[in-house]
């Protein structure tokens, strides 16, 4: 079997040698050498240009439809609108740019291919094209960088909302912990060598203002149309938390606090009616049916945004916005850090 197989390789190259000499015999026999191009050939790799044009826009233009409803729906908070605004504003100029662009690269490939008696012109500089290909992408990046400073310093401006909700966000590998402040309001000190396990973010325990800080796992809670400031700190590495829903991302850097805010505007149970969400989780269920996987529901998510090790895709937590009540119900269960450590111990 072996001979077999190795006697047909060896004919095989036979073959391809005999093939290539009788190509290299044919070509003695034209009147033109092979590597001069005819005007034949350039009129089929013209219109063979225009036809792969078609071909590229209508791709194109399918991959957008196929894939839209895999997209984030909209957003969640009231900032969040506003992103998705130059979202879509960014996306708009660099469709358009594409289009433009690449028709124009399609239609100068038939238009300019070689012909006979056609000499090419070589043009070493020209000031009008200089200026329209500065000032023009100019004038669309000012746009773009303008809008997107004002929001921002909107975004992160100092909270005035004396309602607000404070809730610290603490990462390590690979996991979050949520602490709210308890009935005094504030949250209690922290302190990195008194890290235990039943003190896994290093809370003060000589703070008294810690005792009725309440630390949760798994999930945590929010009330909609309230203001959310995040507090967020990491025990090893730079982590990123991250809530694609709100369009909230702010790292999470060692030795430092970072902070970011945000008001919700839909609950989760309101988010989970929305007629695009309904038809994203669908689509995904139907993927997951296909591979034997149980269906999953819509839930808002905390994500690490940055690649913090082995188990970073694992680093999640689930996130419920609640209406006022159920949030005011949800916390007055939760047990406080004293009680807590008192049990463990």
């Amino acid at each position: 079997m072996n001979f077999l197989v190795l006697l047909a390789i060896v004919l095989l190259i036979i073959a391809g040698h005999q093939l290539l000499r009788v190509i290299e015999l044919s070509r003695g026999l034209k009147k033109t050498k092979e590597w001069q191009v005819s005007e034949t050939d350039n009129n089929m790799m013209g219109k063979a240009m225009l036809a792969f044009m078609v071909f590229f826009f209508a791709f194109f233009f399918w991959q957008v439809d196929r894939w839209m409803d895999r997209s984030l729906p909209p957003a969640a908070s009231v900032h969040g609108e506003k992103i998705d605004v130059l979202w879509d504003a960014n996306i708009y100029l660099i469709t358009f740019v594409f289009l433009v662009t690449n028709a124009f690269l399609f239609w100068f490939a038939y238009k300019y291919r070689g012909t006979k008696g056609t000499k090419a012109v070589y043009i070493t500089h020209n000031n009008k094209l200089e200026m329209a290909w500065t000032i023009i992408p100019a004038i669309a990046l000012a746009f773009i960088v303008i809008f997107g400073l004002k929001y921002w310093n909107e975004i992160t401006a100092d909270s005035t909302d004396a309602k607000k909700v404070v809730i610290e966000l603490y990462a390590k590998q690979f996991d979050w912990t949520a602490r709210y402040p308890g009935k005094d309001g504030k949250l209690g000190e922290s302190e990195y060598r008194q890290i235990s396990g039943s003190n896994s973010v290093g809370m003060d325990t000589a703070d008294v203002f810690g005792y009725d800080d309440i630390l949760v796992k798994n999930e945590f809670h929010i009330p909609v149309g309230r203001e959310i400031e995040l507090n967020m700190r990491s025990r090893d590495v730079i982590h990123s938390a991250y809530l694609p829903h709100f369009r909230v991302q702010m790292n999470c850097v060692p030795g430092m606090i970072t902070t970011f805010k945000f008001t919700p505007t839909k609950t989760t149970a309101e988010m989970k009616k929305d007629p695009y969400v309904v038809k994203m989780m669908a689509g995904i269920n139907a993927q997951r049916a296909k591979s034997g996987k149980e269906a999953v529901e819509f839930d808002y998510i905390l994500l690490c945004n940055k690649i913090c090790g082995a188990s970073h895709y694992n680093m999640q937590m689930n996130l419920i916005v609640d209406t006022e009540a159920d949030y005011n119900s949800w916390i007055a269960k939760q047990k406080i850090f004293k009680t807590v450590v008192a049990t463990k111990n």
